[in-house]
């Protein structure tokens, strides 16, 4: 089997089960941004390679896209909720009990950086999964992390999808 024949077989399935597609990159988004799950499932690079079996079958970017954007929201929404519960506790609870610096560290680097904190500890793998609890710890504003928490959850799964996406069109 040549290799445009393997890219034509997988287009076509993922163009048959299209309609898997959006709860899908959902879920592995949400998994990639919970605080405690992100540390055992890395998705994103399952959400960079869908973005190249969506520009592979031609199936619509902007459904996907929405789909990611709302579970990374929702996945950073749920750890800051954590955060505010359940306070001091979350050090001792596993998997933050396994990392007792995680915690320390990302406090600090959200008294360095604040709501802009939330933006670039979305884009760095140890600190997605612990920025959005600390901000719940340390009860950061409601309104001002979710603000921060949505515009760049949508701007996170597009920057994953994306290159994927418009590498494998530019290339066929």
């Amino acid at each position: 089997m040549t290799f445009e024949e393997m890219t034509r077989g997988i287009a076509e399935f993922v163009r048959d089960h299209q309609m898997w597609a959006v709860p899908v990159v959902f879920a592995l988004a949400f998994a990639e941004s919970l605080a405690f799950l992100s540390l055992v499932i890395p998705a994103w690079g399952a959400l960079v390679s869908i973005g190249a079996l969506i520009g592979v079958s031609g199936i619509s970017f902007w459904p996907v896209w929405i789909a990611g954007g709302l579970g990374a929201a929702m996945g950073d929404w749920v750890s800051y909720w954590i955060g505010v519960r359940f306070h001091d506790r979350i050090a001792h609870m596993w998997p933050m009990s396994s990392f007792p610096d995680m915690l320390p560290r990302a406090e600090r680097f959200m008294q360095k950086w604040g709501v802009l904190g939330i933006f670039i500890g979305r884009f760095s793998g140890p600190l997605r999964a612990t920025v959005p609890l600390v901000a719940g710890i340390v009860e950061m504003e409601y309104w001002h992390f979710q603000f921060a928490n949505f515009a760049s959850a949508f701007l996170w799964a597009g920057l994953l999808m994306a290159p994927g996406m418009l590498g494998v069109k530019l290339l066929m």
